[in-house]
Order: structure tokens, then C-alpha cells, then sequence
């Protein structure tokens, strides 16, 4: 049997080039002016980055503050990703500037949907039991 490889924790290089990118393009997205119908920078939250082990790729998670079309703002975040990279360029020092994509973070659906079990009658009572 084989096992399965256990992923590998990022590297301190690779958080720290993720936190700059978070840095740097919330900074961005406050400044830049994009002229998009899909795409109302200041509604952009920018949860977390992670950098590819070898730096060529960045996997930006953004949220909505707003009632903004969340999959509409996350292709008109990848319709401009190239200016994205260049400012990701200008302002950090590496050797290679990491493509960018951005991606849905759902994890604020998934703990809305927890909280909304948790505050159900039947796992409420549940609870009770065993306390």
C-alpha cells in the first residue's frame, strides 16, 4: 500500500513573500483605478496568499464586503491579473514575479452554514444532552 505524500507546510520564504503580496495588493486595490462594472475595488478583501513552492504562482483569495456578485468580481480580479503582476513586480524584490490568480474564499460561507447548525433546535438540544 502506498501512502498517501503529507503536504508540505509552507516554507518561512514563502509566508513571508505571501503576507507582502496580501500587502501590497490590498494597498492596490485602495489606489488603482480600474475601470471595471464588475469590479468595485474598495469591496475587495484579500483573505489570504499562497505562494507556489518554486514562486511562480500566487493563488490570491478575495471576499466581498458588499452584495456584490462574488464570481463576477472574481473574473474582472483575473481580466486585469497582468496589471496586478506588475505592480507585484515594481514593488517586491524577487527574482521572479509570480503569475497571479484569483480564487473564491469560501470560508465565510462554510462558517456562516456551521452557525447556522449550530443555532438549529435539534443540535441545540443535542448539545444539552451532553453537557
Amino acid at each position: 500500500m502506498v501512502k498517501k505524500a503529507e503536504p508540505k507546510m509552507p516554507s518561512e520564504r514563502q509566508l513571508r513573500v505571501s503576507t507582502e503580496i496580501r500587502h501590497v495588493l490590498s494597498s492596490a486595490l485602495l489606489t488603482m483605478e480600474l475601470y471595471d462594472d464588475d469590479l468595485t475595488p474598495s469591496m475587495v478583501m484579500i483573505t489570504d496568499v499562497k505562494v507556489s513552492p518554486d514562486f511562480s504562482w500566487a493563488t490570491i483569495y478575495v471576499h466581498s464586503i458588499g452584495q456584490t456578485d462574488e464570481n463576477l468580481m472574481v473574473e474582472a480580479l483575473n481580466r486585469h491579473k497582468g496589471a496586478f503582476r506588475k505592480i507585484i513586480g515594481d514593488t517586491i524584490r524577487l527574482r521572479i514575479t509570480p503569475d497571479v490568480r484569483f480564487r473564491l474564499d469560501n470560508g465565510f460561507e462554510e462558517a456562516r452554514k456551521i452557525e447556522a447548525l449550530f443555532d438549529n433546535p435539534i443540535v441545540k438540544a443535542d448539545i444539552a444532552k451532553k453537557d
